[in-house]
């Protein structure tokens, strides 16, 4: 399903002034028009994937504080916090086994309790023990914290992982790739610039990878081009050093509660964003990155009725199951009262959106269709 070759003169590409006047000037069903060419540039058929994996938190320790997250306990000394056992992620991995799943996605706080080694195992053990399962793991500001704790490279770091099992960097910790908003919201967390370091690192090696981002911070229109521009010159250079780059865009809209700093600040009416206003977003993504094959409207953080509706912004892609999410949940997103969505209910979601269900690997490979 997916052009390794992406020619993109066909989109008459647009400059940063012309998408923020695009998006401040057109209609929701322009900009819906304008996002459809593009995704049936890339995947004419009236066809939506979707995956089957499950999210595991291998641990909530982090020290780095963010303060729109309600997940992380700050030491490994506070009373809620935990690093999973292997007998609590193999039930969990058996689990996914039996519905039939493809990917684990695995992914942490930054713990300064645990080693380099930690992780090294992690992967191997995991890898070896269940080999049907894409092991897609860590994101690269954990990948920073790997640096910390042995003083080894990105590059190396993502080397010795690949050899022990690791396919792919997920894109976490991207949030708004724009140091004016991380300066605000997570002063600790990785650069915009170190972020993009490092993903570039994993390409390189061509491990998967994909692009995210949150809206909501507060932010202009001017910081969400930043971030896009990021990724879309990222994903230039890549795709002209003949690797694949990002496979897939996903982004979110940011959810508070007063379990966040963010949440009990004075200012938290200032935060997060409308169902119109995350559409809108969705087709400027896909329109303004025009190098990326794939966009998914994602049902976390509000719900698969509104991911449904993001099927007609441009994107070819509703998500998965995830059987586990346990960080925007916390924040008070709809995965709170129901955090898993079956293989048959995102069927219907696309079907009921006039698409063709089709159940995908992280490579968007076809596993199976709905019929």
């Amino acid at each position: 399903m997916m052009n390794q070759e992406i020619p993109t003169h066909f989109l008459e590409r647009l400059s940063d002034a012309e998408a923020i006047e695009l998006y401040n000037s057109a209609s929701l069903p322009e900009l819906a028009l304008k996002a459809e060419k593009v995704r049936y540039f890339f995947n004419p058929r009236r066809e939506v994937t979707y995956l089957v994996d499950r999210n595991i938190n291998y641990t909530n320790v982090c020290s780095t504080d963010c303060s729109f997250c309600a997940f992380y306990r700050p030491t490994a000394k506070h009373p809620e916090s935990y690093t999973l056992t292997k007998e609590v992620i193999t039930a969990k991995l058996k689990a996914l086994v039996e519905i039939g799943g493809t990917r684990v996605l695995l992914q942490g706080g930054h713990n300064d309790e645990l080693p380099y080694d930690y992780y090294l195992d992690l992967v191997s053990w995991i890898s070896k023990d269940f080999p049907s399962i894409e092991l897609n793991a860590f994101s690269p500001s954990e990948i920073e914290q790997m640096e910390k704790v042995s003083g080894k490279e990105a590059y190396e770091i993502l080397a010795e992982l690949q050899k022990c099992g690791l396919k792919g960097l997920p894109g976490g910790g991207a949030e708004l790739l724009d140091d004016e908003i991380r300066k605000r919201v997570s002063p600790k967390k990785i650069s915009a610039d170190r972020w993009i370091e490092i993903m570039e690192a994993a390409q390189q090696l061509d491990l998967t990878t994909t692009a995210t981002m949150v809206i909501g911070f507060g932010e202009s229109i001017q910081n969400r081009i930043n971030h896009l521009r990021r990724l879309r010159e990222l994903q230039d250079r890549t795709l002209k050093k003949g690797k694949q780059g990002f496979n897939l865009f996903i982004s979110w809209s940011l959810k508070l509660n007063e379990n966040t700093s963010m949440g009990r600040s004075r200012l938290k009416d200032n935060f997060g964003v409308t169902t119109l206003e995350y559409l809108r977003n969705l087709s400027l993504a896909r329109i303004y990155l025009d190098n990326i094959p794939h966009h998914q409207s994602s049902w976390p953080t509000l719900g698969p009725e509104i991911a449904q509706l993001g099927l007609q912004m441009g994107c070819d892609d509703i998500g998965s199951t995830m059987m586990e999410e346990n960080v925007v949940s916390q924040a008070g997103a709809p995965t709170k009262e129901r955090w898993f969505v079956s293989p048959e209910e995102l069927q219907d979601y696309i079907s009921g959106a006039g698409f063709i269900p089709l159940q995908r690997d992280s490579s968007f490979n076809i596993v199976s269709s709905a019929g």
